[in-house]
């Protein structure tokens, strides 16, 4: 299958299942190519932004087990081109 470069956003209300949350990243760590994380203490809330490469069952896949969790909230971007080998072939869009 043809690979995407994407974004994930995961916002974290309820620390509880962050364990949960950081064994499917772990997981998936094949198609992360970078992670980073932003607490918001005064707010409640804990940001991880994610660079993804993979096909979008791979990211699905990904974004369908975060979202499952309770008290985290997970929202997805992929690019329109597909990447192969350096290759870019224009396909249209997708989000979750």
């Amino acid at each position: 299958m043809e690979k995407r470069i994407g974004a994930a956003i995961i916002l974290i209300q309820d620390k509880s299942y962050v364990p949960e949350l950081n064994a499917i990243l772990n997981i998936h760590s094949d198609i992360i190519i970078a992670r980073q994380g932003l607490p918001l203490s005064d707010r409640n809330l804990n940001i991880i932004s994610l660079v993804l490469e993979g096909t979008t069952n791979d990211i699905s896949s990904l974004t369908g087990k975060i979202g499952k969790l309770k008290g985290i909230q997970v929202k997805s971007v992929l690019t329109k081109q597909n990447v192969e080998n350096g290759n870019k072939k224009n396909l249209g869009t997708t989000g979750h």
